[in-house]
């Protein structure tokens, strides 16, 4: 419902402490974008109508903020809040599966990143020159414009990386991707993780058309396709392991593996409830033609998508369901987070909807990564060593930097993993087998 305190432009103390990073995101360039770093509203003139779209997740103050920062801009605002999402919970392993897979159209049940149709069409019908809404996924092209929200809690909204410096932050994705738009094509990819993955794939020329989502010339910022996105060609050949222990929106699970043949899995060892819940899908899905995929099954490696925002840090309640999970953290820059099935509201997923098969992705996250691009001749690059990206070392980069303060402390991570074994004293192998307990718990004794 709309809250008539904010139709006479009543703010609270609450969101009056947050005007000053709204009036920021109110004039940051508009993208159609959801990372972090990426988003704002800064079309907005006088007279503009704009509906801000949340559900009962969101913090409060986070819209209202953002509202009365547009109003201060001459724009007639509402805030929508719609009572959908769940009471408040510690997460269990099978979050993710039921936020993302589906076997009906996504307009009968909404999945949790992406935009909610009948919002949409509310949007459209009554004229609004603007939508803010939705937390994740593309955006879906419409008549008017249309931003996301990505901010859940005022902890996500006051960390430094929703106004990290635009041409720093755009200069740091253009080093990251040339490796992989200029000099891939043709040639290989091998990435690696401390928590066990070790996968290759070869940058097909079909793959350089320029006709795949987010991987062109112009990439998806903030969310760096290293693997090309469908449709996948025939010769796809995406082989070895991926393995880690948490996922975008579910308990951090015991150690997962999955392991590629051809671009897609075909086995999944480990990982707890959520490991079970998975291989019960791949079996379900395994002798399904989906119209993306060179050969029957879904659950084929399409995204190895990059972070590039170094001021995304963990939040503190990551244990809760209203905190957002581990998705807010696959923005940081070097974390990879790796997605299998299908892409978010392509045809195939339509496709699958109508048929009653099932769709969706689900995710394992990197968050220690090394990638290596080898060119057609034998060049090698390397994107990110041991979860850093190498373009902060870019003497470009450091320049840049430097307009806006000090190059060491604005190329530096944030937050850095804390896993025994890897980045602090103690046993990996002890933490993966129950890594909730570590990360809940354990872990927040450490500095």
């Amino acid at each position: 419902m709309c809250d008539m305190a904010e139709e006479v432009g009543v703010v609270d103390p609450a969101s009056a402490e947050l005007l000053p990073l709204a009036r920021s995101v109110a004039g940051w360039a508009e993208t159609r974008n959801s990372h972090v770093g990426f988003v704002g509203y800064g079309k907005t003139v006088a007279g503009n109508k704009v509906l801000i779209a949340v559900d009962r997740e969101y913090d409060p103050e986070i819209p209202q903020a953002i509202a009365e920062a547009l109003r201060e801009k001459g724009a007639h605002v509402d805030i929508l809040t719609l009572d959908v999402g769940e009471p408040d919970r510690e997460f269990d392993l099978l979050d993710e599966v039921r936020v993302i897979m589906r076997r009906e159209p996504w307009e009968r049940n909404p999945r949790r990143w992406e935009g909610i149709p009948f919002v949409e069409d509310f949007a459209a019908q009554r004229g609004y020159d603007l939508l803010i809404h939705g937390k994740g996924g593309p955006v879906p092209k419409t008549n008017f414009r249309y931003e996301q929200i990505p901010w859940l809690r005022v902890e996500h909204f006051r960390q430094p990386s929703t106004i990290y410096p635009l041409e720093l932050h755009l200069l740091v994705n253009q080093k990251t991707w040339a490796p992989i738009w200029e000099h891939g094509r043709g040639g290989k990819a091998r990435l690696t993780d401390s928590e066990g993955t070790d996968i290759s794939w070869t940058y097909w020329e079909e793959y350089y058309d320029g006709s795949r989502y987010g991987f062109s010339a112009e990439p998806r910022n903030g969310h760096l396709f290293s693997h090309p996105v469908p449709p996948l060609v025939a010769k796809e050949n995406a082989a070895g392991v991926v393995a880690g222990t948490t996922s975008h929106f579910t308990r951090a699970f015991p150690h997962l593996r999955v392991e590629l043949e051809g671009g897609q899995i075909v086995s999944v060892a480990g990982g707890g409830a959520y490991g079970d819940a998975w291989r019960d899908l791949l079996e379900e899905s395994k002798r399904t033609q989906y119209p993306c995929f060179p050969r029957p099954g879904l659950f084929y490696l399409w995204e190895a998508a990059i972070g590039t925002n170094p001021k995304i840090s963990r939040l503190s309640d990551i244990e809760r369901h209203s905190s957002g999970g581990f998705e807010w953290e696959r923005r940081r820059s070097g974390v990879i987070h790796m997605g299998f099935g299908t892409l978010w509201r392509a045809p195939e997923e339509r496709w699958a909807g109508e048929r009653g098969l099932l769709y969706g992705h689900l995710h394992i996250h990197l968050l220690f990564a090394t990638l290596v691009v080898t060119a057609k001749d034998g060049r090698e690059y390397t994107v990110i060593r041991n979860g850093r990206l190498t373009a902060f070392d870019d003497p470009e980069v450091r320049a840049v930097a430097a307009k806006y303060g000090d190059p060491d402390e604005l190329l530096k991570e944030d937050w850095i993993p804390q896993v025994p074994g890897i980045t602090c004293s103690g046993s990996y192998e002890a933490y993966s087998r129950d890594p909730a307990a570590w990360i809940y718990r354990d872990g927040r004794a450490r500095p």
